[in-house]
């Protein structure tokens, strides 16, 4: 006898085999028809997966209300995208067509390359395809025979997986719709039919299992919407992020630059993204300071053996620059951690525990060796400078210590006015082998994690199995921005592996003069600068709240008999702390105004020949016009009190874009 518990906690029995779909016709012929798939004990299935024959499921009926059919739904666009251009093509190899954020793709070997001028023929297919509605349909096969269906496909791409990349499952699904035929684990909706408004969006470079050094692959990427106000709505949100687009805006206001003589992922901070960079990390340091932290500097480099300790080599290896071998054969790795040099440096002295909690804090710049293919502007790089900090503590401190990492990163976001986000506890998956520790360590540390973020009533708080540091459990910090996109940005992580025997052995004398092993937590408010300032570019669209503005304000003259009183001006307003710049230029007032405004100077102050006689200014605000004369020092109160509140003005609201959305389905 099965039973099956409903959300609303009712149950119902069956002595026969039944699918979620039989359930929901048992509840109405409405449900029937619009369930698309299920979730099963908290797993996404298809609406016609068979359940099993007793004990007791939970399920939930999947409808388009649920983002989780969305997901599934674009699954099955995926498989109408590719069965239209092995119609349209000749000779297509399939590699994998997941879901995206927003999206889907499907990765190809084409006879000759796809461009977008195909696209409208495939998005003509793909309509005929689900205007026929047909179902798709699950196979499962043992190994050998989903070889040889394969091999008679002749999908070698689909071969070469079986036999690599699955050769521990005894057992593979298909599905197929029509002539298609697909290796896929799904889930599927029922029939295409469901498929509503969907659109090609782009074609790009990928390689065979994202590997450079195997063949190169046409990813053709596109989204689907159960409706077509949807996907205008989402085509709308699409085009608001590309003119927000921080590489786009980075060039136009002079933020960074990238060269490829000094390197891909590298960053070239220019003056303008300077100076908002130096005003962070000044922000920061006032924060460190308040919070007794104490700072430090460390190389760029260590040797191999110091990360060996760590396991940050080899554990790190594929994401790594390649140790450099000197003459001596010692070997040297370019800094992918800043935890072991902290952890040398708490090394450097005796410590008791009256010295605990020790809490070391550097902007310490490292390196990661991203795939090209991966790397894009700030968000993505090589080389990038973290605001990191490691506290040595008694684990009767951890709870302090970790609330206040917490309670200092939100008041880092509150600061810029990104104040909706969600925590995420990231704990380890006990399945994999690649996190370091004892069960008990690592039971331990997660308890206390939670405990700690329970008790803070943190908004949206959520458990991910798998996303764990390798070394500890840790809390991420992932904030949407004003389109609805999520960033992940700050992280605090609690580590009782790196201070343990098996890596660096630490300790401290406790009062009863024996020695005991601390506690180590890592946290970085902001993450990397580079990636949060990019962040931050696309969220203010480049148009930065007046206290992180590079330029505040700029003065401006009717004409050039003003000139002596504008410099006049200029130089009262970087006496009292300003970043002030002025226009003399022999221009129309017009075109300087204008000029201002395109480089989204957040306060202009006009002056001419009355201004200087009453000693005023007439103030033109980025965001609410013409403000018209007032004294000079009453302005220069008003600007002074903005930035001394760090007010954050005028935000866009947030919009429900889909930007922001997790993949439901894979490919094997």
């Amino acid at each position: 006898m099965l039973k099956v518990k409903l959300p609303d906690g009712s149950l119902r029995e069956y002595s026969r085999r039944v699918r979620p779909i039989d359930v929901a016709a048992e509840i109405g012929p409405g449900l029937a028809k619009a369930t698309l798939a299920a979730e099963v004990n908290g797993k996404v299935v298809g609406a016609n997966t068979l359940l099993p024959t007793e004990g007791e499921v939970s399920l939930r009926l999947l409808t388009k209300k649920d983002p989780a059919a969305l997901a599934v739904m674009r699954h099955s666009a995926a498989h109408v995208m590719a069965r239209a251009v092995m119609r349209l093509f000749e000779g297509v190899q399939l590699a994998f067509g997941p879901t995206t954020e927003s999206g889907f793709y499907y990765d190809f070997e084409t006879a000759r390359p796809l461009t977008e001028e195909d696209f409208p023929a495939i998005e003509a297919e793909m309509a005929k395809i689900i205007n026929e509605d047909e179902p798709f349909e699950r196979l499962e096969e043992p190994r050998e025979r989903a070889l040889a269906i394969c091999r008679d496909l002749g999908q070698t791409l689909k071969v070469e997986h079986i036999t690599e990349g699955l050769a521990d499952h005894a057992t593979l699904s298909f599905y197929r719709q029509g002539e298609f035929l697909d290796l896929c684990r799904g889930p599927h909706i029922p029939s295409a039919g469901a498929i509503g408004a969907f659109k090609l969006l782009s074609i790009a470079g990928a390689y065979w299992k994202g590997d450079a050094t195997r063949q190169q692959l046409q990813r053709l990427y596109a989204t689907a919407w159960f409706s077509q106000a949807e996907l205008d709505e989402h085509s709308k949100m699409v085009e608001e992020a590309k003119r927000r687009d921080h590489r786009t805006l980075g060039k136009q206001l002079e933020l960074f630059a990238t060269n490829p003589l000094v390197g891909a992922g590298l960053i070239l901070w220019l003056p303008k993204g300077a100076t908002i960079r130096g005003i962070l990390e000044s922000f920061v340091r006032e924060e460190l300071t308040r919070r007794g932290y104490q700072p430090v500097y460390t190389p760029n480099i260590g040797r191999v053996e110091l990360y060996q300790i760590s396991g940050h080599f080899p554990y790190y290896a594929d994401s790594q620059f390649k140790p450099i071998t000197m003459s001596d054969d010692e070997r040297y790795l370019l800094k992918p951690m800043n935890c072991p040099h902290h952890i040398m440096i708490y090394m450097s002295k005796p410590r008791s525990y009256r010295d605990l909690p020790v809490r070391l804090a550097e902007f310490g710049t490292v390196y990661r060796y991203e795939q090209s293919g991966e790397l894009g502007g700030m968000t993505r790089v090589r080389g990038f400078t973290q605001d990191d900090a490691h506290l040595f503590c008694t684990e009767e401190q951890v709870g302090d210590e970790f609330r206040g990492c917490i309670e200092m990163t939100q008041s880092v976001l509150s600061a810029l006015g990104m104040n909706d986000y969600r925590v995420r506890l990231g704990f380890r998956d006990p399945k994999s082998d690649k996190y370091v520790g004892s069960d008990e360590t690592w039971q331990r540390a997660e308890a206390a994690l939670e405990a700690v973020c329970r008790g803070m009533d943190l908004p949206h708080l959520d458990i991910e199995r798998g996303e764990a540091a390798f070394y500890g459990p840790k809390a991420d910090f992932v904030v949407s921005d004003c389109l609805g996109r999520e960033w992940q940005l700050g992280t605090v992580q609690l580590d009782y592996n790196l201070p343990s025997a098996e890596r660096f052995a630490l300790a401290y004398v406790g009062a009863d003069n024996q020695p005991h092993r601390p506690v180590m937590i890592h946290r970085a408010p902001l993450g990397s600068l580079e990636r949060f300032v990019g962040v931050l570019i696309e969220h203010f669209a480049g148009a930065f709240p007046l206290w992180l503005a590079p330029e505040q304000i700029r003065v401006l003259t009717v004409s050039e008999k003003s000139e002596s009183y504008g410099r006049d001006i200029e130089q009262k307003l970087r006496a009292a702390g300003l970043r002030a710049t002025g226009d003399y230029r022999a221009e129309k007032l017009g075109s300087k105004i204008r000029d201002a405004q395109l480089e989204l100077i957040p306060y202009m102050f006009v002056v001419g020949p009355r201004d200087a006689e009453g000693a005023t200014v007439s103030v033109r605000d980025r965001i609410d016009g013409d403000l018209g004369a007032m004294p000079f020092a009453s302005a220069l109160d008003k600007l002074k009190a903005e930035v001394a509140a760090k007010l954050v003005r005028q935000v866009a609201q947030k919009r429900s874009t889909g930007l922001g959305e997790r993949g439901g389905a894979h490919e094997y």
